[in-house]
């Protein structure tokens, strides 16, 4: 394990977050900064207003300056690199680095996402495929390809991400430019038929329940052939010139069968690839060159740079889950006892005048305000004030040690 040394406040530098799938990854930086704020590993021991004290009743330090090195879907999972500080201006390098992801693939259905949190678009038949045909498939797919991003990624146009076209049903204004991606490694680690119980062998994943009506299928497909028409142009070749057939779908007003006699394989790939790689037009793209449909069910990102989920270097979020969860029992209590709630009147006259525009906003940081300010001054803060060291918290010396200083 690495070793803690006396750390440099505010801390300026990287670490990893083993991210988990259900949160964007600006919630998780949201939230970061709710624990961090509060903490003396982020504060100033020399701030410009000399009225502001050291430890952890100093709130009025501000907000921890932080960013992340290249998004995760809320789907996905694994490493997200954030950075605090000075360590922000790290961050460009994480995007083209290469990246080590591993992805499990549902065959003969797609979604207007690519993945399994998206609605039905169509079907295609799957029975026909086989192990071997994967294998086979993937090695058209090895080394530099051109990929059309899906709709749904974080890509501007106009200024607008893509993800707001799609999730507004709004035609894009113009095509997607093709963009030249490098696949140095694609390997097909395992090929799972559905499981015939709950509890018995293969995979237990199943195709979307939603399915998108006839309307907004309509605009998605007026959006995909702005795609299609990309590919028309004098652009190189994209991954999906690579499908052997285009695939028969099949009306998506049919019902999902979850019979697992009906219900088609998984395949589980292992890749590494440059920056700006989409995973899910991957799986998108090998289900239609395998004569099907595919879309991605689990993606985890296993490396970015240096960081990797091997070993201990990124910190799991079950650590930061449980230093929130301590710091709102902390509240609660103070609470309880009648000490939160000083100084809110300062705060309710800087309100004044706004109109109520961001009482929201204003409520919230009140009280995470009001949350730091409640915790009582123990015999450790006061050894703070008088700038002797501090008693670190499990989390705070759980991410010193793995912190990377810049």
């Amino acid at each position: 394990m690495p070793k803690v040394n006396t750390p440099s406040v505010p801390l300026n530098g990287l670490f990893g977050v083993n991210k988990p799938s259900g949160p964007t990854s600006m919630s998780i930086l949201e939230s970061l900064k709710k624990i961090f704020r509060t903490s003396p590993l982020f504060i100033d021991p020399n701030p410009p207003n000399p009225a502001n004290k050291i430890g952890r009743k100093a709130l009025k330090a501000g907000p921890v300056k932080m960013g992340q090195g290249g998004t995760l879907d809320p789907l996905a999972d694994g490493v997200l690199v954030v950075a605090t500080g000075r360590g922000t201006k790290q961050l460009a390098r994480f995007l083209d680095c290469t990246k080590e992801y591993r992805t499990v693939g549902l065959l003969g259905c797609a979604t207007d996402s690519a993945d399994s949190q998206g609605a039905i678009v169509g079907t295609a038949p799957w029975k026909h495929i086989t192990r071997q045909d994967v294998e086979n498939i993937l090695e058209k797919f090895r080394g530099e390809i051109y990929q059309i991003p899906p709709v749904y990624s974080a890509l501007k146009m106009d200024g607008k991400p893509l993800y707001e076209y799609a999730r507004s049903n709004t035609p894009l204004p113009r095509p997607i430019e093709p963009r030249k991606v490098i696949v140095h490694e694609l390997v097909l680690e395992s090929w799972d038929d559905a499981a015939t119980s709950e509890d018995g062998e293969g995979h237990h994943f199943q195709w979307p329940t939603e399915v998108m009506s006839a309307e907004d299928k309509l605009i998605f497909d007026k959006s995909k052939k702005l795609v299609e028409d990309a590919e028309k142009t004098d652009a190189p070749p994209s991954s999906t010139d690579l499908m052997s057939s285009e695939p028969t779908l099949t009306s998506t007003d049919e019902t999902v069968s979850t019979d697992p006699r009906t219900v088609p394989p998984t395949f589980t790939l292992r890749m590494t690839v440059s920056g700006g790689t989409y995973v899910r037009s991957l799986v998108n793209d090998i289900g239609a060159a395998l004569g099907s449909l595919a879309h991605l069910v689990v993606l985890t990102r296993t490396r970015q740079g240096e960081f990797s989920l091997e070993g201990d270097k990124c910190i799991p979020w079950s650590v930061f889950e449980a230093a929130a969860a301590e710091e709102q029992q902390k509240y609660l209590e103070a609470k309880a006892r009648g000490e939160v709630g000083k100084g809110s009147s300062t705060n309710a006259k800087k309100g004044k005048g706004n109109g109520g525009g961001n009482s929201s906003t204003n409520q919230e940081e009140e009280e995470e305000e009001a949350m730091a300010n409640s915790l009582p001054v123990t015999q450790k803060e006061e050894k703070e004030e008088k700038k002797e060291p501090i008693e670190l918290q499990a989390w705070e010396k759980y991410l010193l040690e793995r912190f990377e200083s810049v």
